[in-house]
C-alpha cells in the first residue's frame, strides 16, 4: 500500500471507512458477524489485498472494548480447544495468499461463509436440545472444534472474515447471547493480534496503513457503545437470527463484488 491509495481518498470514501469502523465496534459488542459489511467497505475503498492490512488495526481496537466489556463470561475451555486448529488455519491461510489473487479470495471465503450458516440453520433446526459450551469435551465437539478452528483460522487470515465462521460455531455449540460475546471477544483479540507479524511481513500492514488507522480507530469506540446498549434489548432469539443473517449478507457481498 502507498501513500497515494491512503491520501488521494474522496470525503465520501473517508466517510464509508468511518463507517466501516463504527461497524466494526457495533459488531464486537452486539453482533458478531457484522464487520463483514467493514470488510466489504474496506475491500471496495482500497486495493482488496491492502485493506486487510489497514482492517486489522481497527479491529483488535474493537477487540480490545468487547474483552473490556464481556471479559467474566469467557468459556476458556472452548478457547484452549480452538487455538491449535486455529493456528492450523492462519498458516495455511498465509500461504494461500502467497498465491491467490482477489477474486479466488472473494469466492472462497464467500462460499465457506454460506455454507457454515446453511449448516448453523439446520443444526438448529433438527437438533433436540441445544448442546452446551462443555460439549467441546466430547469426541464429536472436539472434531466441531477443530475443523471450525481451521476454516476460522483461515478465513480470519485471507480476509479477516473468521467472525461469521466463529459465530456459526459458538451458536452451534448452544452459546447463550453473553457466553458467545465473551468468548469471541478473546479468540479474536488473541488471534489478531497473532497475525500482525504475518500481516507485516506480506506488506499488508505498514507505516502509511497506521496512519489512515490513526484517523479511524476513533469512530470504532462510539460503535462499541451503540452495540452495548444494544445488546441488552436484544433476546436470545433475535440476536441467533441477526448474527445468522449478517454471516449470509457479508457472504453474498464477497461472491458478487
Amino acid at each position: 500500500m502507498n501513500t497515494m491509495t491512503l491520501w488521494h481518498i474522496s470525503g465520501w470514501e473517508f466517510a464509508a471507512l468511518a463507517a466501516a469502523a463504527l461497524l466494526v465496534g457495533f459488531s464486537k459488542t452486539a453482533v458478531s458477524g457484522a464487520n463483514t459489511v467493514s470488510l466489504a467497505i474496506f475491500a471496495a475503498v482500497l486495493p482488496a489485498r491492502a485493506s486487510t492490512g489497514a482492517l486489522l488495526p481497527i479491529l483488535i481496537a474493537g477487540d480490545v472494548l468487547a474483552v473490556l466489556t464481556y471479559r467474566r463470561h469467557a468459556h476458556w475451555p472452548t478457547l484452549w480447544r480452538l487455538f491449535p486448529a486455529v493456528a492450523v488455519g492462519v498458516v495455511a491461510g498465509t500461504v494461500f495468499l502467497e498465491w491467490a489473487d482477489d477474486g479466488i479470495v472473494r469466492t472462497s471465503i464467500g462460499a465457506i461463509l454460506l455454507l457454515m450458516a446453511g449448516v448453523t440453520v439446520w443444526r438448529r433446526r433438527t437438533a433436540d436440545a441445544e448442546e452446551e459450551p462443555d460439549s467441546v469435551a466430547t469426541r464429536a465437539g472436539r472434531v466441531k472444534a477443530r475443523s471450525y478452528g481451521v476454516l476460522g483460522g483461515f478465513t480470519t487470515m485471507v480476509a479477516n472474515a473468521g467472525g461469521p465462521v466463529m459465530s456459526m460455531y459458538l451458536l452451534s455449540a448452544g452459546f447463550r447471547k453473553l457466553g458467545f460475546l465473551g468468548t469471541s471477544a478473546f479468540f479474536f483479540l488473541i488471534v489478531n493480534v497473532s497475525k500482525v507479524p504475518f500481516s507485516v511481513g506480506l506488506g499488508l500492514i505498514n507505516a502509511h496503513s497506521l496512519l489512515l488507522d490513526l484517523a479511524l480507530v476513533v469512530f470504532v469506540v462510539p460503535g462499541a457503545f451503540i452495540g452495548k446498549w444494544a445488546v441488552n434489548r436484544i433476546n436470545q432469539r433475535l440476536f441467533e437470527r441477526l448474527v445468522i443473517a449478517a454471516t449470509v449478507v457479508g457472504a453474498v457481498q464477497l461472491l458478487v463484488r
